[in-house]
Formats: structure tokens, C-alpha cells, sequence
């Protein structure tokens, strides 16, 4: 990619190398609901106080803006060029982006969400409207998905900026009022659709970062492996040795692959619809 000429989001907080006390609460926490319980007052309610003071704390404390290493400049960039494409998308339709804050965590990291895992891989959390990366996710994408590049770790970044696109346009909303009445199989199917709109709007993103001449030869190709390389049949095949259609929450590799491309080759968020007629 070409960045060169990109400026850095200051949305970013670092707060790789914070250490978490007790997977979440800390002794403080602990304290806080003992002498609550012993006062009469709901201990769950004081622990969730906690909880919320402490995130509040970690998060004023944590460094803010584009850090200095070499990875988290790409980050911040990256971030940089969604908000410019997003914003400009944004006010076509008479609408104002707000960006998100993308937060850098090593081995896991507390959000509105709750207690986030490396393991779990880069995540949105709608409740306080930033996405999660652990850098370590970067270089299983290159060692055990075989799928290196700049540009694909930059698909990864603009598809969880997707999901805050789907948030501020109401998408989240509507699918978790419709989830809380369905059933496990349709929730999976909801879940797919909306992971694949990511997809396509990760592909919107990319569409106009190559009007901007920030993309090389080869980088749509690095994205399309990527996007292959994480698809939940090929995944399945790979941990478990068989494929199970009816336990898919993201998407085969080919539809991931063809949204993605969707986006990619139109550049209008409208032809990002996986929730009409038969999609996927």
C-alpha cells in the first residue's frame, strides 16, 4: 500500500502492555462488593460500578493518538483512510461519519462488550464504538492462514470499520431486536449476512483508498486470498476435518471473496445489501 501521504488517525488507543488485574476486577472491585454486600446493597451492581470505573480509568491512562512503532503507524493510517472514504460516503448522503476508536491490545482487553481474547481475533464492539486488535492476529494471518500482506491486513481493519458503518446506520439494531427472537440456526444466518455486508463494505473502502492511489499492483489479490483464507467452510476443513453448513456465522470463502469484490467494484455502500432476497 501507499501511505505515505495518508495522515494518521488520532483515534487510536494503545494499550498494548496494560496488564489486567484478575481477568477484569481488580482487588478493588472485590473490596467494593464485600462492603457492599454487607451494607445491603446488591453486590452484582457495585461490581458493575467497578468494572465501569475501572475501564474508565484504563482508558483515560492509556496513550491516545497514532503510536510511534512501525505497525502502529500502518494501523493509524489505515484507520485514517477509512475515516476519509467513510466520511466522504457520509456526507454524499447528507449524513455526518462519526469514526471509531480502534483500540491495539496484547492477549486480551476489556470493552463494553466485555472481556476480549486474542484468541477471539479483531472484533467490533457496538456498545462503545471501537474495534479491538491484537497485532498478534497479523501474523497468524501470514504464519497459519497463508495469506501475508499489507493489504490484507488492512481488508481485516476496514471490514471491523464496516461493522461500526453497520452500527451508525442502524443495521446492528435492527438485527439484534430481530435475534432475540430467533432460533440458533437463524441467528448463525443473520450473523453471515452481516459479516459479509462487513465484507462488502471493506470493499467499498478499498474501491475509493485506489482512487486515491494508495493501493499496489497485487494489493486487491492479498485481500481476496485473505478473505478466502477465513472463510468458515475452509476453516472448519482445516480445525475439524469437516464442514457443517448450518453452524457458518461469517461466510463461505466464495462468498466472502464475491462481497468483498462487490464492493470493491462499484464503491456504493447500496450495493451492499446481503439482507434482501436470496442473498448470501
Amino acid at each position: 500500500m501507499q501511505l505515505d501521504d495518508q495522515k494518521a488517525s488520532g483515534n487510536v488507543e494503545d494499550r498494548r502492555g496494560a496488564r489486567l488485574v484478575g481477568g477484569g476486577l481488580g482487588i478493588g472491585g472485590v473490596v467494593i462488593a464485600v462492603i457492599a454486600y454487607f451494607l445491603g446493597f446488591d453486590p452484582g451492581t457495585a461490581i458493575n460500578v467497578a468494572e465501569q470505573v475501572t475501564a474508565q480509568r484504563e482508558t483515560r491512562e492509556v496513550p491516545r493518538g497514532a503510536p510511534a512503532d512501525q505497525m502502529g503507524q500502518f494501523v493509524s493510517k489505515v484507520l485514517g483512510s477509512t475515516e476519509v472514504v467513510w466520511g466522504k460516503v457520509f456526507q454524499q448522503s447528507n449524513s455526518q461519519y462519526r469514526p471509531p476508536t480502534l483500540v491495539l491490545y496484547d492477549g486480551q482487553v476489556r470493552s463494553a462488550c466485555g472481556m476480549g481474547q486474542s484468541a477471539m481475533g479483531p472484533f467490533y464492539c457496538a456498545g462503545d464504538q471501537k474495534l479491538y486488535i491484537d497485532l498478534a492476529f497479523f501474523r497468524d494471518l501470514q504464519a497459519r492462514f497463508q495469506a501475508p500482506g499489507d493489504f490484507a491486513q488492512a481488508y481485516v481493519i476496514a471490514h471491523e470499520v464496516g461493522h461500526h458503518v453497520q452500527n451508525l446506520t442502524g443495521a446492528f439494531e435492527k438485527t439484534a431486536a430481530a435475534r432475540e427472537r430467533a432460533s440458533k440456526a437463524d441467528n448463525n444466518r443473520a450473523s453471515v449476512r452481516m459479516e459479509l455486508q462487513a465484507d462488502c463494505y471493506a470493499g467499498v473502502w478499498g474501491h475509493h483508498a485506489g482512487t486515491m492511489k494508495q493501493l499496489d499492483a497485487g494489493d486487491i489479490a492479498e485481500a481476496l486470498n485473505a478473505a478466502t483464507a477465513i472463510g468458515d467452510d475452509r476453516l472448519q476443513k482445516q480445525t475439524q476435518g469437516r464442514v457443517v453448513p448450518e453452524s457458518f456465522t461469517h461466510g463461505t470463502s466464495e462468498q466472502r471473496v464475491r462481497w468483498f469484490k462487490r464492493g470493491m467494484d462499484s464503491g456504493r455502500p447500496k450495493d451492499c445489501d446481503t439482507f434482501s432476497g436470496s442473498a448470501p
